[in-house]
């Protein structure tokens, strides 16, 4: 059984930048993504990336353009930069694996798509 591994999280100032990293015991099979939870609200899904060669993207219309998501499977590392940081960016960070390499707006943002989670690492961004 795969565990995640989250780190980079931090406390950071509005318009700066944190780059987060998610580490795989083992390489998992399927899609790949990041949620975030901030105090007091549900989990939302944050960005995904496919498996496949073709390497497919998605991401919350409230983070394109300022976070990339990426992965390196020679080691077994997911990653999610993040620019142009917001107060509303603050929550804790989790990455999360499928078994499954489906991959469809759908599939990717629904929560209960994924097998694997991390413990989360905590962003926090100053006004």
């Amino acid at each position: 059984q795969a565990q995640l591994v989250e780190s980079g999280g931090g406390l950071v100032q509005a318009g700066g930048s944190l780059r987060l990293s998610c580490t795989m015991t083992r390489r998992t099979p399927g899609t790949m993504a990041w949620f975030r939870q901030a105090p007091g609200k549900e989990r939302e899904f944050v960005a995904a990336i496919s498996t496949s060669q073709d390497t497919q993207t998605y991401y919350a219309d409230s983070v394109k353009g300022r976070f990339t998501i990426s992965r390196d499977n020679a080691k077994n590392a997911l990653y999610l930069e993040m620019n142009n940081l917001k107060p509303s960016d603050t929550a804790d960070y989790y990455c999360a694996a499928a078994n499954s390499i489906y991959f469809s707006a759908d599939f990717v943002t629904d929560k209960n798509t994924y097998y694997y989670w991390g413990q989360g690492t905590q962003v926090t961004v100053s006004s």
